[in-house]
C-alpha cells in the first residue's frame, strides 16, 4: 500500500503503526503518490496534450516514469515543475529556455544564474522591439498628420491608397 508523502496519518505495517514522520526519522523510504496524466492535467489546468508535449520535450523528465503497461506516471514534483513552466512562459521565456533552466536544476544546482541570463536577454530583446515600435509609431503618426481625404486624381490612378503610398 503506497503511503502518500503528504499524509501524516499512521499506516499499519504488520503489528506496528508507523507514521511518515517516524519513517523519515528512521530514514525509511516512503513511496511517493503517482498521478496519471489526466489527473496531472486536471490539477494543473493544462490539457493532456500539453502535459504529454512537455514530457516528450524532456521538461518533466525527473518527475515522470512509465508503468509496466506504458502509462505515464507522475510524481508530486510535476506540479512544481508545471507551475515553473507556466510562470516562465508568462515572462516570455521559450520552452527551450525553460528546459535549459530545468536542466541546471536537475543537475542539483540552483538555476537562478541561468534564469537571470535568460531574463536579461529577454529584457534586451524587448528594448529592441520597443525601439522598433517607436519608429513605426512615428512613421504612422506622420502618415496620419498628412492624411488627405480627397487625394489628387493623378495619385488615385497610380496607387491603391495615395496616403499610404506617398513618396
Amino acid at each position: 500500500m503506497p503511503i502518500d508523502s503528504l499524509d501524516l496519518r499512521h499506516q499499519k505495517i504488520g503489528q506496528e503503526s508507523l507514521s511518515i514522520l517516524d519513517a523519515w526519522f528512521m530514514n525509511i523510504s516512503v513511496a511517493e503518490k503517482l498521478y496519471k496524466i489526466g489527473s496531472v492535467a486536471a490539477c494543473s489546468g493544462l490539457s493532456v496534450k500539453t502535459v504529454r508535449y512537455y514530457e516528450e520535450m524532456g521538461l518533466l523528465s525527473p518527475a515522470v516514469e512509465r508503468s509496466p503497461a506504458g502509462y505515464r506516471l507522475f510524481g508530486e514534483t510535476v506540479f512544481n515543475r508545471l507551475a515553473f513552466i507556466k510562470r516562465s512562459q508568462t515572462l516570455g521565456l521559450s520552452l527551450q529556455e525553460i528546459k535549459d533552466i530545468l536542466e541546471v536544476r536537475d543537475r542539483g544546482e540552483l538555476p537562478c544564474s541561468e534564469a537571470k541570463q535568460h531574463l536579461t536577454a529577454k529584457v534586451e530583446e524587448i528594448s529592441v522591439q520597443i525601439a522598433a515600435l517607436e519608429t513605426l509609431k512615428r512613421e504612422l503618426q506622420g502618415i496620419l498628420k498628412c492624411w488627405q481625404e480627397q487625394p489628387s486624381q493623378a495619385s488615385i490612378t497610380s496607387t491603391i491608397c495615395p496616403n499610404i503610398q506617398r513618396d
